[in-house]
């Protein structure tokens, strides 16, 4: 599985979010799922299977795929939580 976490420039808050991840799935146990980052202009739907986005530009990456939209980038509960959810949901977990 690919993840590809998206912002609007693909510098920070989608590199912080690549490791928030990486770090969730190490805590979980889960080898076998590749995160990336990008900015939003360069996301195309062949990059990943799931997008992980703050709030403020879920609607740009709509059209890519799976969306998995975050209220705040920075609250690690809500990543994990969402997170496993969707990992639980696609039988990874």
């Amino acid at each position: 599985m690919k993840i590809l976490t998206v912002c609007g420039s693909g510098l920070g808050s989608s590199f912080m979010l690549e490791m928030n991840i990486n770090s969730i799935l190490a805590e979980l146990g889960v080898t076998n799922v590749e995160v990336n980052h990008s900015d939003v202009s360069s996301a195309t739907s062949d990059m990943a299977d799931l997008f992980i986005v703050a709030k403020d530009i879920a609607e740009s990456v709509e059209p890519l795929g799976d969306v998995l939209v975050l209220n705040s980038i920075i609250d690690m509960d809500e990543l994990r939580e969402k997170l496993t959810a969707d990992l639980t949901q696609r039988a990874i977990l």
